[in-house]
């Protein structure tokens, strides 16, 4: 079926089912869904699709944009409307500490960053508090956009005491390879999972809408020791990421 034949409202306009941008908007997302309209692929014209539904140009447009707000369809100047590209949602066990940069390799994905903050700074109250620290101590700090497949996924921050990570810029690709060679390499972690509405400026390097769906995670990772060593926020996009924890049924309660 071609785009026009779908758009076609003799198949789906009813005039006493609301308002014709709803019933548009709702048909659009219905070819998202369906992959009549596939994903990086370009919408009609207004104006074309002003002509396929006999519908006025003001309708037209405020249905699209209405699909705009929501992350559906990709708004690009001078080039016209695209439905979006999101990428598959990629599912991760709780039960398993690994880094972003294993998680990837492991499901034939390249991993990449883009450094937003890495260095040797006064540390924050939270990491004060997380990492046990002195105020007039430094924490070593990494914050980038991780990418799968060139896509944005999520936003890590992770701080770390000196005496563990003295040098930031030695953290090419994994965090935790770096740790693992000098011997620091967490054993077990205790991760905070919640639910967010993703404001700018995080939802611009997440190529997300403002008030997308995300989650926030907060991981405080430990050595054998017990000492704390990792305490890391990151943001998720909410469209790209399953977290599954597998259940058993305790000894007790049989």
């Amino acid at each position: 079926m071609t785009v026009a034949e779908f758009l076609e409202p003799s198949g789906w306009f009813r005039p006493d089912a609301g308002p014709r941008y709803v019933q548009l908007r709702q048909r659009l997302s219905e070819g998202v869904s369906n992959g009549v309209l596939a994903p990086g692929s370009p919408l009609p014209p207004e104006r074309e699709i002003a002509a396929i539904t006999d519908f006025s140009r003001v309708t037209v447009r405020k249905a699209i944009q209405s699909l705009a707000d929501e992350g559906t369809i990709v708004q690009r100047q001078g080039s016209g409307s695209f439905v979006s590209q999101k990428p598959a949602r990629i599912e991760q066990k709780l039960s398993r500490l690994t880094s972003f940069s294993e998680d990837m390799t492991r499901r034939g994905k390249s991993s990449t960053s883009r450094w937003l903050e890495r260095g040797l700074y006064m540390p924050s109250p939270d990491e004060i508090t997380a990492l046990g620290l002195a105020a007039d101590d430094s924490v070593a700090r990494i914050v980038r956009l991780r990418l799968a497949d060139g896509e944005p996924m999520a936003i890590e921050r992770a701080s770390l005491p000196t005496d563990i990570l003295p040098n930031p810029l030695a953290v090419e690709t994994s965090l935790y390879e770096v740790l693992e060679r000098d011997g620091h390499r967490p054993v077990r972690a205790l991760q905070k999972i919640s639910a967010i509405n993703i404001t700018d400026p995080d939802a611009a390097l997440l190529a997300v809408p403002a008030g997308a769906a995300g989650l926030r995670i907060e991981r405080r990772s430990y050595l054998e020791s017990g000492r704390m060593v990792e305490f890391t926020q990151s943001l998720y996009r909410g469209d790209a990421y399953n977290f599954v924890a597998e259940l058993r049924l305790s000894q007790e309660a049989t």
